[in-house]
């Protein structure tokens, strides 16, 4: 049929509208029968629309149902909690769904949108995620929202078309969700600004402390004690962070506040260095103490990590470059896993003023629980010359550290993959000479304390030609060295295919298996004519199938005198008989 005439168009599934008005009727009526009747009506509706259903006249069927299973007093409580939960998780997943937009909203806040009070929320969330709640209340939750249909959906529906009100037009929906996405970003501009409002006040605070306490003392330790002003600083950037903690982090490293710029690290009396070191990466105690009131303010489960994630997503944009940006982001990271790893902890032998200084300039005062694997597998993906340091505090923080020999892979190949050409040498690996890493020959010598062929080969050279050498200039002297080196291999390879080649070409520029001028077209490395022989065209005497299986007896692989799985001469045979050789 269809609804509300020649104005909508729109196809139903009910016969008419004296059906619908019936069906509304029976359906909160107090008579069990006539409700029946009416889930026998929405039955045969929901055949003809198939998956077009109206989400309310589902979620009114499904928890009608559960009234009616739950009256007639024949089902355990306990299928009745999971009847009852099975359909209110439905109707807040499905209402509130049509309502998300393109950037992903609360579900509280849907719900709030949509008259559905927090309570029910919780209750779908506890249905969800937790313990089941009592039947109890899953009959108070199925009660409210029957009543929340009605109002919000099938008295609605009495003086216009009947259709479902929840569907919305693609281009509206379009639209409203451009105008939600601006809205927002309005939003996180509003955010962003009052957050860098306030740092910039708390820069400035900071500032004007230093300036005075330099006019009236000559110590270099500043910002004791938090002025009022300060502190007021604080307690607002606080609430900030509570709803909006990504805003300020953000904020925090601008250029300006936890990465400074020049003219402000004239100001502190920092040195700038021309060449940054990233070996040993930390903050000046100057910078680290201007910052250590806010820092110790925000210092807690819920912003620490967050600090510590986009530092190292800050790290992994700027690993390839140089300068003052990764040299504070790689320092702050290492401040921020030092301090909260000596936080809480207590120094024996201290006095009590000594203490009470101790905890004025301690960064945090109480541990923070952070996600190590999370941590450590953001420090490997942003690999820079700081990162085996990083590495290395990380690995000894770590609540469960790894195994040992783990520990140590990873720094070895984090120390692999940073190198520089050249850089890299066995003996400056940070573990004992007895565990030095084999990637050559010459490593595995090394490592057993036997020369190299190169190292013996020169040695014998030295013998012999030192002698015979007349004092050149340097040059000179190398040229010889190497003409004499280079004599010695041809002589070598006389009557082998293999030749020296003598030109002047910088391999390094050439990767394993590739040759100047060798084209791109794999097919230039096929031979111009060959020949398939069969092994078995070979000699076939006794001999040579007694020595085949002397090979594999002696490679420990079953034959047939072996124990274990048993290979018959005829096995041996047609294994032969697959083989080729060029």
């Amino acid at each position: 049929m269809v609804a509300g005439g020649k104005r909508s168009g729109q196809v139903v599934a009910w016969l008419n509208r004296a059906e619908w008005d019936q069906v509304i009727e029976y359906l909160y009526s107090r008579d069990s029968k006539l409700q029946r009747y009416a889930l026998d009506r929405i039955s045969a509706w929901k055949s003809r629309y198939g998956s077009s259903t109206p989400l309310a006249v589902e979620c009114t069927e499904a928890l009608m149902q559960c009234k009616l299973q739950d009256e007639a007093g024949e089902t355990s409580s306990s299928e009745l909690v999971l009847s009852y939960g099975l359909a209110l998780v439905r109707f807040v997943n499905l209402i509130t769904e049509r309502k998300q937009k393109t950037v992903a909203v609360s579900l509280r806040r849907l719900a709030s949108e949509m008259n559905i009070p927090e309570w029910i929320v919780n209750l779908r969330h506890d249905l969800t995620h937790r313990k089941l709640p009592t039947l109890a209340w899953c009959r108070k939750g199925c009660e409210f929202v029957l009543e929340w249909l009605r109002q919000q959906y099938w008295n609605r529906q009495l003086g216009n078309s009947v259709v479902d009100n929840w569907v919305v037009d693609p281009q509206e929906e379009e639209e409203a969700n451009d105008e939600a996405k601006i809205q927002d970003e309005l939003k996180q501009k509003e955010l962003y600004d009052k957050a860098r409002e306030l740092l910039t006040s708390f820069e400035k605070e900071q500032f004007q402390v230093l300036m005075e306490q330099k006019l009236v003392s000559k110590a270099k330790r500043f910002w004791n004690t938090p002025t009022p002003e300060i502190e007021w600083i604080l307690s607002q950037v606080k609430k900030h962070v509570l709803d909006n903690r990504e805003v300020v982090v953000d904020v925090l490293l601008d250029d300006g506040f936890l990465i400074p710029t020049e003219e402000q690290l004239k100001c502190l009396n920092i040195d700038c260095p021309e060449f940054v070191d990233l070996s040993n990466p930390g903050i000046p105690r100057t910078f680290c103490r201007f910052w250590q009131p806010l820092l110790k303010c925000l210092h807690s489960q819920y912003f620490t990590p967050v600090l510590l994630e986009k530092l190292f997503t800050e790290l992994k944009l700027c690993c390839d470059t140089s300068g003052l940006r990764i040299q504070y982001v790689t320092g702050w990271i290492t401040e921020i896993l030092a301090a909260n790893a000596k936080a809480g902890k207590r120094l024996k032998g201290l006095s009590r003023s000594q203490k009470i200084k101790r905890s004025m300039w301690q960064l945090f005062l109480f541990q923070c629980p952070l996600d190590w694997h999370d941590l450590l597998e953001s420090c490997l993906a942003a690999p820079c010359q700081a990162t085996p340091h990083l590495l290395q505090q990380i690995l000894t923080d770590m609540d469960s550290p790894l195994p040992i020999s783990t520990q140590q892979k990873l720094l070895q190949l984090c120390s692999i993959y940073i190198q520089e050409p050249g850089s890299f040498s066995v003996s400056d690996f940070p573990i004992g000479h007895g565990q030095l890493p084999v990637y050559t020959v010459e490593n595995l010598q090394m490592k057993s304390g036997i020369e190299s062929p190169k190292e013996l080969a020169d040695t014998e050279f030295r013998k012999n030609i030192e002698p015979l050498m007349i004092p050149t200039s340097g040059e000179e002297m190398v040229q010889a060295v190497n003409l004499e080196i280079l004599s010695e291999r041809i002589q070598a390879l006389e009557g082998s295919v293999w030749q020296i080649c003598t030109d002047q070409i910088a391999w390094k520029d050439y990767p394993l298996g590739k040759i100047p001028g060798q084209k791109e077209d794999p097919n230039c490395l096929l031979v111009d004519s060959y020949t398939l022989m069969p092994v078995l065209q070979q000699s076939k005497t006794e001999e040579n199938l007694d020595d085949f299986n002397t090979a594999f007896s002696t490679t420990g692989l079953p034959c047939a005198d072996s124990e274990g799985l048993w290979w018959t001469q005829s096995d041996l045979y047609r294994l032969k008989a697959g083989l080729k050789l060029f």
